[in-house]
């Protein structure tokens, strides 16, 4: 847990840069607290909201809120931070129940906390982390195997919870029901614990359900879920469900992920996923042909396959993979204590030691790496590189130049920024919402260049709008915009384009 702390805490607050989607979660608990609704904007059901519900309580509890640590992120990834650590000692729980070996649940953590891949998007504010503390305090339940009832209601409300914090938490449902059967099957309760099992899962997914039926938001009007025209009268649930499910990527779900697989996953750590994969296929193997000594390594094999399977046909975003870093380090561990069940505890505890080591000592491994000379060694950038100081000078430059009354189009990275700081900026408007949501493109812009003042390019925001179509904003910023202020450091560029003539 000490080891978790440092490798995610050192260096925080300035690598990596601050997500749009950090931004977009940290808006959605602002809007909790500041105006008791789940969105600042339509909620249009895309998540269900109790990541952001438990990021707003978080905030509550601190004072100075989200002003306390200076840019309002840092609040969120403190949390992150916590909620990592919570999750090191639940893995490592996990793997001491299942395995009953400590250097094998010493070694699964290990690598959890210090892969790059792991401290780059467990830093970040995202649901996707909160989902993997509900899962493993689900897993961490049912490892006790105490045979009460309310043991097996307890795993099934956290990975309910789970579910109504990032919906993709369903693919993980064949290797917890798996779990859950396994631990209960020789118990003469077996049947209660199943049954109330099931009922706490679904509980927290039947209120989502029932919120949205109150407000009329369950079903979309007439029925109609034709994918060509959304519903105009009301937003709706289902109706959301049903378009992600269908969501289609420009070249395909695989040429996604392979594009991620090979330009990012692998390049932040290819170590951890090829011994990671391994360690999967060796755990169901070796589960399957000694099935019932095998047990949690069946299980485990299939969380991460499972999840995999889902990286594999959803539409990905880069963090995405988050999730996966904890399954495949929990297959590490149990694979490492099946392989080590026999040998002497000194030989065990030397290779531990050695397996420890290794990707740290070298260079571009998980500690240090060459500068860009190739004569230097130098901590690797997560630990030493400034990236988000950028983007609070950029804020601040707003602050001191831009009127405070202007209409501004931003990427949701500095949202709560602009509303929470001083000066505030109420007409600050996601570029996403004003591409989509007729209540700011149609009701507040107009779809109209005049009615902008200033676009705030974040780094790669380019890109978005050009590849959501958003057609309108490209046009104001390329025939009538002037940049006024802008940063380039490495691959990051920000930018402030002030619209000429917006007021004629």
């Amino acid at each position: 847990m000490l080891i978790g702390l440092v490798s995610h805490g050192w260096n925080i607050f300035k690598y990596p840069l601050y997500l749009s989607d950090e931004g977009i979660y940290m808006e959605q608990a602002w809007s909790v607290l500041r105006e008791g609704k789940l969105a600042p904007y339509t909620y249009f059901y895309d998540h269900a909201p109790f990541g952001w519900m438990v990021i707003a309580g978080w905030v509550a509890l601190i004072p100075g809120q989200f002003n306390s640590l200076g840019f309002p992120v840092n609040i969120g990834r403190v949390l992150m931070v916590l909620v990592h650590v919570a999750c090191v000692f639940l893995m490592f729980e996990i793997v001491r129940r299942y395995s009953r070996s400590v250097p094998a649940a010493f070694l699964a953590t290990f690598f959890f906390n210090v892969s790059p891949l792991a401290v780059y998007f467990q830093r970040m504010v995202l649901l996707d982390n909160l989902m993997v503390f509900w899962v493993l305090l689900g897993l961490y339940i049912l490892a006790r195997k105490d045979g009460r009832v309310v043991t097996a209601m307890g795993a099934g409300l956290a990975f309910g919870l789970a579910l109504v914090t990032k919906e993709n938490a369903l693919f993980l449902l064949p290797g917890f029901g798996y779990l859950l059967h396994r631990s209960i099957v020789e118990q003469g309760n077996r049947r209660f614990s199943a049954s109330f099992w099931w009922f706490a899962v679904g509980s927290p997914v039947a209120l989502y359900m029932l919120y949205a039926e109150i407000k009329n938001e369950l079903l979309p009007a007439g029925l109609d879920f034709n994918l060509a025209s959304p519903p105009a009268d009301h937003v709706s649930l289902l109706y959301t469900i049903w378009w992600q499910l269908h969501r289609t990527a420009s070249g395909g779900q695989g040429t996604m992920f392979n594009t991620l697989l090979h330009q990012s996953w692998l390049f932040k750590d290819k170590y951890l996923l090829l011994a990671g994969t391994a360690a999967t296929v060796g755990t169901l193997a070796l589960s399957l042909n000694e099935r019932r000594r095998e047990v949690p390594m069946l299980g485990t094999a299939l969380l991460a396959i499972g999840y995999g399977f889902y990286l594999t046909r959803s539409v990905l975003l880069d963090f995405y993979v988050a999730p996966l870093v904890p399954l495949l380090t929990l297959n590490i561990g149990l694979l490492y204590g099946r392989i080590t069940r026999y040998a002497k505890p000194a030989a065990v505890a030397l290779l531990t030691a050695c397996l420890c080591a290794m990707p740290l000592s070298y260079p571009h491994g998980y500690l240090v790496a060459w500068d860009f000379t190739g004569t230097k060694l130098l901590l690797a950038d997560q630990y030493r590189l400034p990236q988000t100081n950028m983007q609070n000078l950029q804020v601040k430059w707003i602050r001191e130049h831009v009127p405070p009354n202007s209409r501004l189009i931003i990427d949701d990275d500095i949202w709560v920024a602009l509303r929470e700081g001083h000066p505030n900026f109420p007409y600050a408007q996601s570029h996403f919402k004003a591409a989509s949501d007729p209540d700011i493109r149609d009701k507040f812009f107009h779809r109209d260049w005049h009615n902008v003042d200033y676009v705030v390019m974040s780094n790669k925001m380019r890109d978005a709008l050009e590849r959501n179509n958003e057609g309108w904003i490209l046009e104001a910023i390329d025939q009538h915009g002037e940049e006024v202020w802008r940063i380039d450091r490495g691959d990051v560029h920000l930018s402030v384009i002030k619209i000429n003539n917006s007021s004629e």
